[in-house]
Parts: structure tokens; C-alpha cells; sequence
């Protein structure tokens, strides 16, 4: 009962899929979770996160109804406990189905504190089943997947209710008056513009000279005008000097990109300036694991995400860029981590051609290289870029946005795909598949894109780069 196949330390996205499809290759698994299984995307993150921001579309539809289309429709109020309610009952049900998977699959979970004790030996305290087996043996190895949590500023301890952290945000009782968001990456954006569609005033304050720094400059550009459009002040090349806790929210001082001093006051500092790995009580040095400075895993041989200790390997937050951090990019390193460790051949994870999204209004989705990331590398590229208003589907919505494709010079393979405006998120898939399958734009331009669709936007812009432009010349 002491001894598995495989121990993996961690239940969330990249925990949990190491063990389902370690336990279906018929490896013995067991899964050591102190809180609940699905980690910080089911819980603290990704689910709650979009269920919100899935209310808060709803309510900008109401407003879009009333001003663009003639429907007198008005919001009396946003009814909080309902809406947490539901997200809750969400939330509630996709844990009830990760549970029953691996109950399914036969992996044994254990709740508790894992320590290393070696490098293929783990001892759990607090396990809450079989409570006086307290040491775990593997077979062929130890599977770190312990994620991460909120980074933090030293002089800006959260409370949980002036100054919090995105987690902190999810579980507030009350919508605050007035947000300001430190953070311009994809967790500050989408956490401004929900408080924005729940009617507060939001002020977004990003160090970089753009917001999501990471994504191609003609994403930040769009992405910008769209959040300015609905009211959010954009503060880019901006940095929090200080701010004073006042008895209801904050006063902060900001220095703007011209060296000005701004004082802003809000009821709500939202600190969202990056996640650190979580991996201070794992005693990592036990098992001859030594992290980087920042505290990530550093995979020795990144094709079988496995560190400089043989069987001990690293999925999820805790891995270093290229990385990236994502749920979906942690389904592929455990899908990749239980076949090595089951000895079956498996394709290293592909991080370029793994899709990113913010999920704000408008969103943002983008797969491959930026323009500048190609031309970095060395690649002549070839680049158009689409307004989604000029096809008719993009006229309807009326929120802006753009394709934008980078290839190779001369009719190459599609290096990178990028896309803001509504439900793009749902539109990417295409674009990944172009990415990962090495297409050039006259492989898609063969195809036919229902018309009138969004995604009519994505096909013409490929047809314009094969030559064969239609409504864009």
C-alpha cells in the first residue's frame, strides 16, 4: 500500500492529468493533494475567473442592447451572492467530476502535505486516508506539480479587502465603487475590465510601455484602445511609488510614463504582477533538486520535462519559460511526463504552438511568434494585418479588433497568428493548428470560411498573404 508506480506531488491541472494518464497506461499512481484536487485553475483561478467574466459579458450586452440596438433594457443591480453562487455551483461540479475521474481511473488520492524524503521517497503529513501510513515509495519516479500562488509586494501585505490578490478578489463579499489594478499582464487585464462591466471605476497601472507586454505590440495596441474605449485609464510605463491604507481603500501614488506624480484613490488595490512557484515546503534539496533563484524547477532534459535527478520530473507552474504557465500548457506536460515514465514514445510539448488568451473585453488570443519574436529569430516575414470590421460579422458586434498573421517571406509557413475582439477565444483553434501543422497561407487559403463569421476575418487575411486577396487588397 507504501509503494507506487508513480507519486505525483500536486492535484492540479498538471497534477491530475500526470496521474490519469499514468493510471491508463496501467501504471499504480498515487496523487498527493493538501486542498482539493484541480489546484489553482479550478479553484482560485481560470473557472471562477471565467464564469465572472462570462456574467460580466452578459451585463455589457445589456448596455450594448440599450445603445447600439434600441432594446430598453436596463440593469437594476448586480445581485453578488447570486452571481458567486453560481460560479460557486460551477466550480462545486467540476471538482465533483476531476474526484470521480481519478476515482475512475483507480489513482489513489491522499490528502495532505508532501516532503520529500529522497528522490523517489515522500512522506505526507496530515493524510486524512489511512492516517497512520505516513511514507510513499515510487517505482519510477516522483512527479512535482505543487503550482503557485499570487506574487506580492513587500510594502503591500494584502488584507483581503483594500489591497488583495487576484485569489483575494474571487472571494470578496461586496463589488467595490473603484478598483486600481497593479498589473498589466493577462490577470490585471481581465480583472479590470470585469470591474469595469460591474460599473466600477478602474484604473490599470503596467510598468511596461505596453499591457500584456508578452503578446505581439499590435495585440497591446488594440487591446488598449478597446479597454480606454470602455473607460478604464490605461497608465503604461507607470510604477506604484507608495500607497496609504485609508479606513475604506487606498491612496496610492503612481509615476507616469512622463515622470509626473498622480495620486489615485481607489477602494480596492488589486495587486496582479506575476505568480511565483510554490516549492518552500517540499524540501527539494533532499531529493538533490536545487531550483533557480526564482524559485522555478529547471528541467535538466526539457524533452522529458525531467530535472538533473533521474525519475524526478517537474510539470505545471513550476517550470521556467518557455513554459508558460497555462492550464492547457500543463495537460500536455502530464499527458507528456506519464508516457515517459510508462516508456511509451511521446512528442516533446511544443510551447510555441500552445495558444494564450485573455479573457477580457475585448479579448486576446495569439499563437506562434510576435512579428518581433520572428524577426528576431532571423525569419524574412510577410505580415497582414485585418481590422474584424471589415467583414460584416465584425460591423455587427462593433467592438474593433484585428487579425493580424506573420509568416515567412515568399509564401513561408505561418509563424504566428494573433487575434483581439470578441470571442476570439473560441476562434484560435484554427490558428494553432495552422501554427503547430508548419501551414503556409496557401494551405488555409484553399479552404472556405463560412461567411458571415468572425472567423471570415482569419480566412481572408491568409487568402490576401496566398495572393488571392478578395474584399482586402
Amino acid at each position: 500500500m507504501n509503494t507506487a508506480d508513480v507519486i505525483v506531488i500536486g492535484g492540479g491541472t498538471g497534477g491530475y492529468s500526470t496521474a490519469l494518464r499514468a493510471a491508463a497506461l496501467g501504471l499504480r499512481v498515487v496523487l498527493v493533494e493538501r486542498d482539493k484536487v484541480g489546484g489553482t485553475c479550478l479553484h482560485r483561478g481560470c473557472i471562477p475567473s471565467k464564469a465572472m467574466l462570462h456574467a460580466a459579458e452578459l451585463v455589457d450586452g445589456i448596455a450594448e442592447a440599450r445603445e447600439r440596438w434600441g432594446v430598453k433594457a436596463t440593469v437594476d443591480a448586480v445581485d453578488w451572492p447570486a452571481l458567486v453562487a453560481t460560479r460557486d455551483d460551477i466550480v462545486a461540479r467540476n471538482h465533483r467530476g476531476v474526484e470521480a475521474h481519478l476515482a475512475h481511473a483507480g489513482v489513489r488520492v491522499v490528502r495532505g502535505s508532501a516532503r520529500l524524503t529522497g528522490s523517489r521517497s515522500v512522506r505526507v503529513a496530515g493524510a486524512d486516508a489511512d492516517p497512520g501510513v505516513r511514507e510513499f515509495t515510487a517505482r519510477r519516479g516522483v512527479v512535482l506539480a505543487t503550482g503557485s500562488r499570487p506574487r506580492t509586494l513587500p510594502a503591500l501585505s494584502p488584507d483581503g479587502r483594500r489591497v488583495v490578490t487576484s485569489d483575494d478578489a474571487l472571494f470578496a463579499p461586496t463589488l467595490p465603487a473603484s478598483v486600481l489594478v497593479l498589473g498589466g499582464g493577462a490577470i490585471g487585464v481581465e480583472y479590470a475590465s470585469f470591474h469595469r462591466s460591474m460599473g466600477a471605476r478602474v484604473t490599470l497601472v503596467e510598468a511596461a510601455d505596453r499591457i500584456v507586454p508578452l503578446e505581439d505590440a499590435d495585440v497591446s495596441r488594440h487591446l488598449t484602445r478597446g479597454l480606454k474605449k470602455r473607460g478604464i485609464e490605461v497608465q503604461t510605463g507607470a510604477r506604484l511609488l507608495d500607497a496609504e491604507l485609508l479606513d475604506d481603500g487606498v491612496r496610492a501614488r503612481v509615476r507616469t510614463a512622463r515622470g509626473e506624480v498622480r495620486t489615485v484613490e481607489a477602494e480596492r488595490l488589486l495587486v496582479a504582477v506575476g505568480r511565483v512557484p510554490v516549492t518552500e515546503d517540499l524540501d527539494l534539496t533532499a531529493a538533490g533538486v536545487t531550483p533557480d533563484e526564482r524559485g522555478f524547477v529547471v528541467p535538466a532534459d526539457w524533452n522529458r520535462l525531467e530535472t538533473a535527478v533521474p525519475g524526478v520530473h517537474v510539470v505545471g507552474d513550476l517550470l521556467p519559460p518557455p513554459s508558460l504557465g497555462l492550464a492547457h500548457a500543463s495537460f500536455a506536460e502530464g499527458l507528456l511526463v506519464a508516457e515517459t515514465l510508462a516508456g511509451v514514445a511521446s512528442a516533446p510539448v511544443d510551447y510555441a504552438a500552445v495558444p494564450r488568451v485573455t479573457y477580457s473585453s475585448p479579448q486576446t488570443a495569439s499563437v506562434g511568434l510576435s512579428e518581433a519574436e520572428a524577426r528576431a529569430r532571423g525569419h524574412e516575414v510577410d505580415v497582414n494585418t485585418m481590422p474584424l470590421t471589415a467583414v460584416a460579422k465584425g460591423m455587427v458586434h462593433g467592438q474593433g479588433g484585428m487579425v493580424k498573421v506573420v509568416a515567412e517571406a515568399g509564401g513561408g509557413r505561418v509563424l504566428g497568428v494573433h487575434l483581439v475582439g470578441p470571442h476570439v477565444s473560441e476562434m484560435i483553434a484554427e490558428s494553432q493548428l495552422v501554427v503547430g501543422w508548419d501551414a503556409e497561407p496557401g494551405d488555409v487559403a484553399r479552404h472556405v470560411h463560412a461567411h458571415p463569421t468572425l472567423s471570415e476575418a482569419v480566412g481572408e487575411t491568409f487568402l490576401t498573404l496566398a495572393g488571392r486577396g478578395l474584399h482586402q487588397q
